[in-house]
């Protein structure tokens, strides 16, 4: 007896001999696994159990039910047998299909994402051209500083008189020349002056390396006169005050922050002070001039209070933008 296995796979029609057809399944669920393999004796079939498969008994069945029916005839047994399939336990589900449901975009999110990046001050003075500083914009930042810290009757007060203001640099004066032309008489002051823990002209930048920079700059006009640096980089309030007692210091160059210390330990007197120089159109890398920093603006209209207010009200003192 031949046995034909797999599907597609039909017996020849003069075949003499009695034929059995076996059909599988194409898949299974879980592949069974022989006796001895994992599988426990007692959950084998009965024909697994005395060593033989059941296909073959099965076939063996079919052939003797062929050989009772006809002796010599020829006899085709088309049956289908297939193995049990084990059903699915509950636990093990068939997958379902989901579907993303994405939210609609509301009128919030759509205002959102057509909100302009908000300008920042160095786009601004980039495409702006570069303006010379006028006493105007001085008195504009003070009153505008003031504006929500004080009265009206107190803001008048605040106000500086025209008379005290020097010619403004026209940007096209260096440092020198622009010193020269404001204070022609500076040989005379500078020798006329020998007050200690005191200036005669006191420049205020906004860093300390911009304040060395003036230093070098200003060769041609100091001559012989006693430069101080008056910052905080890698220099003592206690250090500057021992030096300011120690000598006498003609011009002084240096930040608000540290110049506004020295007056409230006593080491620099305002008093014998002639000349306040602001340096108002130089711009740092990120193009913001000295008052347009907010801490720098904070500094100077706490120094202005301190007493230079006062002084220039007086007449005693006069103020430059350079």
């Amino acid at each position: 007896m031949k046995i034909y296995k797999g599907w597609g796979q039909e017996p020849a029609a003069t075949s003499p001999y009695p034929v059995a057809v076996l059909r599988t399944p194409l898949c299974r669920t879980r592949p069974r696994r022989a006796a001895g393999r994992g599988l426990r004796p007692d959950r084998l079939p009965a024909a697994s159990r005395d060593g033989s498969t059941g296909r073959l008994q099965r076939a063996a069945r079919l052939e003797s039910a062929g050989a009772s029916d006809g002796e010599g005839g020829d006899t085709d047994v088309t049956q289908q047998e297939t193995a049990p399939v084990p059903a699915l336990s509950k636990e093990t589900q068939q997958p379902k299909e989901c579907f993303l449901i994405q939210p609609r975009e509301t009128k919030e999110d759509a205002t959102k994402t057509r909100k302009r990046r908000k300008k920042k001050i160095t786009d601004v003075l980039a495409k702006s051209e570069p303006k010379p500083g006028t006493p105007e914009d001085l008195q504009k930042l003070m009153q505008d500083y003031y504006s929500s810290r004080r009265a009206v009757i107190e803001l008048e007060e605040l106000n500086l008189p025209d008379t005290c203001f020097l010619k403004a640099n026209d940007l096209t004066h260096s440092l020198s020349s622009y010193l020269k032309e404001i204070c022609p008489k500076w040989v005379k002051l500078r020798k006329n002056h020998s007050e200690k823990k005191s200036v005669v002209m006191l420049i205020i930048c906004s860093s300390a390396i911009r304040a060395l920079e003036l230093i070098r700059s200003m060769t041609a006009f100091r001559g012989d006169s006693k430069v101080m640096k008056l910052f905080a980089k890698h220099i003592k309030v206690q250090e500057q005050v021992k030096m300011l007692e120690k000598r006498v210091v003609h011009l002084g160059v240096g930040t608000p922050g540290r110049i506004k210390e020295l007056i409230k330990q006593g080491g620099l007197n305002l008093n014998p002070l002639k000349f306040l120089v602001f340096d108002w159109n130089w711009r740092d890398q990120k193009l913001r001039r000295m008052m347009d920093i907010p801490e720098i603006r904070k500094e100077v209209f706490e120094l202005v209070e301190m007493g230079v207010l006062s002084l220039c009200k007086s007449g005693s003192l006069k103020l430059g933008l350079f």
